[in-house]
This record gives C-alpha cells, sequence and structure tokens, in this order.
C-alpha cells in the first residue's frame, strides 16, 4: 500500500472514470488530511486482523493524486513475476517506482520482471489489477473493455504469462464503459462477485458466468447501484494464521442485503472499512489500494 502524499481527485483519470465525483470547492488540503486518517485507519486495522501489509510513503515530487491506487501500475504473480503496466493518465505514470520494486526483490524471490510501460507511447494502456480480474490458479483473466484496457496489451501480457482471456463489454448506470473490471467484479477462492447486469449481451455473460462456475466460482450477483456503491471492489486476502478476511468498503458493505453478506460471511470474515473521501474524491475504493505479493519470501 502507498501512504498518499498528495491525494485529491485527479483531473486526467475523470474522463473515464465516472466513480468520481468531487466538490471543487473543497480545500485539497483538507482532502489530504481526510485521505491520510482514513488510509492510516485501514492500515491499523488490517494489523489489527494480522493481515500482513507493506506501507511504502509516496514522494511529495512530482505530484501524484492517485499514488494511493498501486494495483493499477504494478502486479506479482505466483510463478515469481513482477508486472509493471501501461497507464492511461500521463500524471500517474510517476507512480512507478525503482525503489519499490528493488524492496520486492529483497525481500522476496523474482524470477522476473516484466515491464510494459514502452506501450504507453502508442497509446496502448493495460492498467493491472485494475483492467484484469485474475484467477492465478486456473490460469484466467477476466477483462471488460475500457480506453484504460487496450485488447492488443491483454493479448501480449496473457500470451507472455500463459493465460486465458476473456473480455466483454460492461456498461455502468450512466450508461458509459465500466472503466475498470475490478469494480464490477472480483474473485474470491470459491465464488465470484459479478455485476450481471453490467454486461448487457446475453453471449457474453453466458460465456463469463461458464468459465467462473466451471473453475469452481460460486456467482454472487450484485445490482449495477451496488455496483457504484464499489460492493465489487472487494478483495479476498488470508491473514498470518491463514484465516479469510473479505476486504471492503464501508460503503460497499452497507449496500449490501442481508442475504448477500451472510452468502459472502460464509465464505470469509468481513471486514468493512470507512474510507469515503478516497472514494468520492477518486472513484476507488478498498481493492484499488492494495496490490497482492504473490511471490515466495526469501
Amino acid at each position: 500500500m502507498v501512504r498518499p502524499a498528495s491525494f485529491g481527485a485527479n483531473p486526467e483519470t475523470a474522463t473515464t472514470n465516472f466513480f468520481q465525483s468531487t466538490d471543487k470547492k473543497t480545500d485539497p488540503r483538507t482532502i489530504q488530511q481526510a485521505a491520510l486518517n482514513e488510509f492510516d485507519n485501514m492500515v491499523e486495522l488490517l494489523r489489527q486482523h494480522e493481515i500482513n501489509v507493506f506501507v511504502i510513503d509516496d514522494t511529495p515530487i512530482p505530484v501524484k493524486p492517485s499514488a494511493a491506487f498501486p494495483n493499477n501500475w504494478l502486479s506479482t504473480s505466483p510463478e515469481g513475476v513482477i508486472s509493471v503496466f501501461p497507464i492511461y493518465a500521463p500524471n500517474r505514470r510517476a507512480e512507478k517506482r525503482d525503489d519499490i520494486l528493488k524492496m520486492l526483490a529483497e525481500k522476496f524471490v523474482v524470477k522476473d520482471l516484466q515491464d510494459w510501460s514502452e506501450f504507453e507511447v502508442e497509446g496502448k494502456f493495460l492498467e493491472g489489477t485494475g483492467s484484469m480480474v485474475i484467477d492465478h490458479e486456473n490460469k484466467v483473466i477476466y477483462t471488460c473493455y475500457s480506453p484504460r484496457t487496450d485488447v492488443s496489451m491483454l493479448e501480449k501480457f496473457a500470451n507472455a504469462n500463459n493465460y486465458r482471456a476473456i473480455i466483454f463489454l460492461a456498461i455502468d448506470k450512466n450508461g458509459q464503459p465500466v472503466y475498470h473490471t475490478n469494480v464490477m467484479m472480483m474473485l474470491g477462492e470459491d465464488f465470484a462477485i459479478l455485476c450481471e447486469e453490467a454486461i448487457e449481451e446475453e453471449w457474453e455473460l453466458i460465456a463469463v458466468r461458464q468459465l467462473l462456475e466451471s473453475s469452481g466460482h460460486e456467482v454472487i450477483r450484485i445490482s449495477k447501484e451496488q455496483m457504484h456503491c464499489f460492493a465489487g471492489n472487494m478483495l479476498q486476502v488470508k491473514n498470518s494464521e491463514r484465516e479469510k478476511f473479505l476486504l471492503m468498503s464501508q460503503t460497499a458493505f452497507d449496500s449490501l442485503t442481508e442475504e448477500q453478506k451472510e452468502e459472502l460471511a460464509a465464505r470469509s470474515k468481513l471486514l468493512p472499512i470507512a474510507i469515503p473521501v478516497i472514494e468520492k474524491a477518486e472513484g476507488g475504493s478498498v481493492r484499488c489500494m492494495i496490490a497482492e505479493i504473490f511471490l515466495e519470501k526469501k
């Protein structure tokens, strides 16, 4: 997780992220302090539940309003691969830091580093585990079309890592393409959360459902309204005792029905985290703030 130094609404991401909705009259210093409080509280809550977190401080210069979302430029895999991705917004590209990559290489076994950043000059983007919901066990990538997700880039990444990719169109409640796949779906160990309403082409929905179910994932449906409350932006993790937790924002938790909560609680301990300022200002939630480390410890 990256502790932000200059958090705020990013005008360069707002053109494709219709989940952003900041009041422009709000003082930027107020937003930054509120975001820091939310971030620190989130880290403390995770650690209270023995969920291991590496916290890295954002650098103040250059200003990086979206630095709290490292999962868009960085991912790791159980095969020992670190991937660095091409990012849509030019002011987000400075988030990529060699010192973070070196820290990972010092603490974990890294067998390969794939840096796809060169494709930014061609206008081809693939924003990490925002663009891709990855099933590492079954080697499948789920992706929705977006200005931030280039199909040829997806194919290159999938082929390089021996993944199968399935791509589909997802539409939000405003009739716009969903900007990141991890807003409308997530994968747990034996379940998936999916906003089926967002996939309007029936054959695409059938294909996604069949692939999820055939790989052992029971589908828990959410509505578009719940998607806009970030109910699709959850992450299942294990703590140091191997207990399973489902991380989500308080906004997402509050949007769930009692039946949905029961279904999810049967599979993981639910851990809601209050981050209303971060969600509203940047249009990203709890899952977006975490880049998972699948690498083997040294």
